[in-house]
């Protein structure tokens, strides 16, 4: 199963493989607390387009499409897909991130194209 988790609520045994597809570190979380499998910065949304969205310039929609957009065109996705089927072969995969929002970001955007591919 492949699930989505802000990486402040901590570490839980359901968890299984736990990997962070934020390009930044998150604040206040040091790598011990974390307990990450796996560091995917590479697949995270690009600077421009994180910023364009945190600082409002662009909607969630608009995010959304060029997000997608960027992932198709992304050469570090193709081994983070390999990663994700060898993982979810053995156990559940949590995709972890720093926003606050839970319904409006990246990961949500990546789980949904994520899905398609399986």
């Amino acid at each position: 199963m492949l699930k989505t988790k802000r990486i402040y609520q901590g570490a839980a045994e359901e968890d299984g493989c736990r990997i962070l597809v934020d390009r930044l570190w998150p604040r206040g979380v040091s790598k011990e607390k974390a307990k990450l499998d796996y560091w995917e910065k590479e697949v995270a949304p690009s600077n421009d387009l994180r910023k364009d969205f945190h600082k409002e310039r662009i909607d969630f929609e608009a995010f959304r499409e060029r997000y997608v957009e960027e992932l198709r065109k992304n050469k570090a996705v193709e081994p983070f897909v390999e990663l994700l089927k060898e993982e979810l072969a053995k156990r559940d995969v949590t995709l972890l991130f720093g926003a606050k929002n839970e319904r409006e970001n990246q990961v949500t955007v990546l789980q949904e194209w994520l899905e398609d591919k399986f």
